[in-house]
């Protein structure tokens, strides 16, 4: 990603071998890292240069997040060229906090700090009392260290037990009496996570789950930059771009995030779901584990991949799942890693080169399924396990439509309904799962459109000839059940036998 790297010369951030960095603030300032450059530079401001010189070379802002390009990212954008603090409001897995760290990708590469400073004081400008001193003592002599942008990025998760110490600072009484010092004195407060986050980025996950007081403590510091530690009071001009995530559930309807602080956050940024099928796809294939290590290939066929994401779609939808806590892109990602192993396992079991996932690798994934959602009273009555496999079920029906819909499967049917049963072995290689799949008349015939060809792996044509078979059970064409596997629709089974009883004849 090019965020941070402006034109040549232009950012204090870039670094090459040829140059050597000053190591002493004498060195530093007779450097071009001047004192204007940086005495005057905020973070926000470093922030703001540095996406406005991305946006002029069209570089990728957020690499790695998917389907946000039109929505969430030039919210974000708006918010950095705003020198704003903000907020991310979404529900769990849509990669809030993924978004919080790639921020760092806008900072320079590295500045100049005070050597030792606890809260990484700018050589021209200290804001603690112990790097004013020293400065006084050493001069020109004091050294300087250089701090890269990812040490600028401090996070903290919001729970009910953080403590304003925890946050702002406390006195240290050790550091007092080694010392001897009053507790009243500057040098012997120990500085919480905020003031150690000065000259960089500050970012708070979930909240609301913060105490009312810590809450105060971060607006006051926010705008005013006043904090009480212990009693002292204590100016601390700290330069961070302060940064939150919540749910916004929490945020609206709880009401655990305090007026003065939400009046103090410049952007509320809303974030969503994948919008498409396509979308999900590119995300869960970033991040499923799907290379595995080994002599063992791995095939994942496209369509077992738009049906794992149109379970989660659906799942959003569902009524007997609670819309509040979202249903994450987690549910995706795990299960395809699940359905893999599935049939990594089966694969190996029967000493197969290739391992394919079909549609009973999907069915044994239900357990990585269950607890990415939270159910309604409804959803409480059947159970996760049922309401899972009804997901299944549907979701196959969908992608069966969109690629075989208009294909004529009669003779599949009829098959079945003249008395043919079909139930495939769990664990059974892929050679005696087509041969079994093959007594289905004109099963094969479709396959093409699933994007496999006779001469493919037997793997592939049995994974693909099952799917269809799903996928008729799903529009209710064909029956399925644990005992008897494949078989006839039981209303059309029992139509025609009523239509071969003979009939009773009356005067």
């Amino acid at each position: 990603m090019g965020a941070g790297l402006g034109k040549k010369g232009s950012n204090i951030g870039e670094r090459t071998a040829m140059i050597k960095l000053p190591q002493s603030l004498g060195e530093l300032r007779r450097s071009r890292w001047s004192e204007e450059r940086i005495k005057g530079r905020s973070v926000r401001q470093e922030m703001r240069e540095n996406a406005l010189a991305c946006l002029e070379k069209c570089a990728s802002l957020f690499p790695g997040i998917h389907g946000y390009d039109d929505t969430v990212i030039p919210q974000i954008v708006n918010a950095i060229l705003s020198r704003h603090n903000f907020i991310l409001l979404g529900l769990r897995g849509q990669a809030k906090s993924r978004i919080l760290r790639s921020l760092v990708n806008f900072l320079d590469l590295e500045i100049p700090v005070l050597a030792g400073c606890e809260i990484n004081d700018n050589p021209y400008r200290p804001i603690c009392r112990a790097c004013r001193e020293r400065l006084e003592q050493e001069g020109d002599e004091a050294p300087v260290a250089w701090m890269s942008r990812e040490q600028r990025y401090v996070e903290k998760l919001a729970t009910p037990d953080v403590t304003m110490a925890d946050i702002v600072g406390d006195v240290d009484p050790i550091r007092a009496a080694r010392g001897g010092r009053d507790l009243a004195d500057e040098l012997t407060i120990h500085y919480g996570l905020l003031p150690r986050a000065n000259r960089g980025i500050f970012a708070i996950n979930e909240l609301p789950d913060l105490a009312g007081k810590i809450q105060v403590g971060l607006f006051n510091i926010m705008q005013e930059g006043d904090v009480q530690i212990k009693g002292y009071p204590l100016r601390l001009p700290l330069d961070v771009l302060v940064v939150f995530t919540a749910n916004p559930e929490d945020y609206t309807a709880r009401g655990k995030i305090i007026t003065p602080l939400k009046d103090r956050i410049g952007s509320e940024i809303r974030t969503h779901y994948p919008a498409t099928i396509d979308e999900a796809m590119a995300i869960t294939a970033q991040e499923a584990w799907t290379e595995r290590n080994g002599s063992r290939r791995i095939r994942v066929p496209g369509y077992m991949r738009e049906w794992v994401e149109e379970i989660a779609f659906l799942a959003r939808d569902d009524k007997k799942i609670d819309k509040r806590s979202g249903v994450s892109q987690r549910l995706s990602i795990t299960s395809l890693e699940d359905a893999l192993s599935s049939a990594e396992q089966r694969a190996a079991r029967n000493r197969e080169p290739v391992a394919v996932v079909g549609p009973a690798d999907l069915y044994a994934a239900i357990p990585s399924m269950t607890g990415k959602f939270e159910l309604e009273y409804e959803g409480e009555l059947r159970g996760a396990e049922a309401i899972a496999k009804d997901l299944v079920r549907t979701a196959a029906g969908k992608v069966f439509t969109r690629h075989l819909g208009d294909a004529d499967f009669a003779p599949v049917v009829q098959w079945f309904e003249t008395g043919g049963e079909l139930k495939l072995p769990m664990q059974g290689g892929s050679e005696e799962r087509v041969g079994a799949l093959r007594r289905v008349a004109c099963l094969f015939d479709h396959l093409d459109r699933l994007g496999v060809r006779p001469k493919d792996e037997p793997a592939l044509q049995a994974a693909a000839a099952e799917f269809i078979l799903e996928g008729l059970w799903a529009h209710k064409r064909i029956s399925r059940s644990e005992e008897r596997g494949f078989h006839a629709a039981e209303r059309r089974a029992e139509a025609r036998e009523a239509n071969a009883r003979p009939r009773r004849q009356y005067n």
